[in-house]
């Protein structure tokens, strides 16, 4: 019996920063990919798990940022990839979490970046008011000092919930942040194609999300 839905934002209920990377890197002759790959790399403990737990400041994950793709194959400045991060609200992926609202317990994890670090028309591109106020309870990476995939930062979730993790749906565009909820017992959807995730919703729910 699902009791708690609970969503990644970027990536989910916006749209991929993805494909914003791709833009970026054709735009300046980089090979593909290497933005995404310097996030992967080490991802525990690299720029951006540092800069999204608020262990450096901007400059700092700048430069480091540029070191580990640098290594990858081609420099590319942390500064340049923050304002690839704003992606759109997905219309349909927002009435969706309403309709789960006014029957579940709703919950947000995110992996952010400090809101002093950032400029400001990536942080309202980023929260949305209208959106956020959707959830029961918001984790931020930036603001707990932890991040996904650890385990911790889910099962503050369902805590705060007051949730079984078995009776729950997590929503999320990386794989890699889906396996610790599917270890806690929760049923999971990978965001790729926001139409098939949503079918999957559906299924998972028993509501008509669309």
């Amino acid at each position: 019996m699902i009791e708690a839905v609970i969503w990644d934002f970027g990536g989910v209920l916006t749209s991929s920063p993805f494909e914003a990377f791709n833009r970026f890197e054709k735009e300046r002759g980089l090979p593909l990919d290497i933005i995404r790959r310097t996030n992967a790399e080490n991802h525990f403990e690299n720029a951006w798990a540092k800069f999204e737990r608020a262990e450096v400041d901007l400059a700092r994950f700048d430069e480091l940022f540029a070191a580990e793709s640098k290594a990858l194959g081609a420099e590319v400045r942390g500064r340049d990839v923050l304002p690839l991060l704003s992606g759109d609200l997905r219309p349909a992926m927002v009435e969706a979490l309403r309709r789960v609202k006014a029957k579940f317990k709703t919950g947000c994890i995110t992996n952010n970046l400090p809101a002093n670090q950032m400029g400001s028309s990536t942080g309202r591109s980023l929260y949305v008011a209208e959106v956020m106020v959707l959830f029961d309870h918001v984790i931020e990476s930036a603001k707990i000092g932890l991040r996904k995939p650890d385990p911790a930062i889910y099962k503050m979730m369902t805590d705060k919930l007051g949730v079984d993790p078995k009776n729950c749906v997590y929503l999320d565009d990386l794989g890699v942040n889906l396996k610790p909820a599917r270890d806690m017992g929760m049923t999971t959807i990978k965001v790729v194609d926001p139409d098939k995730a949503l079918a999957e919703l559906e299924a998972a729910t028993g509501l008509s999300l669309t």
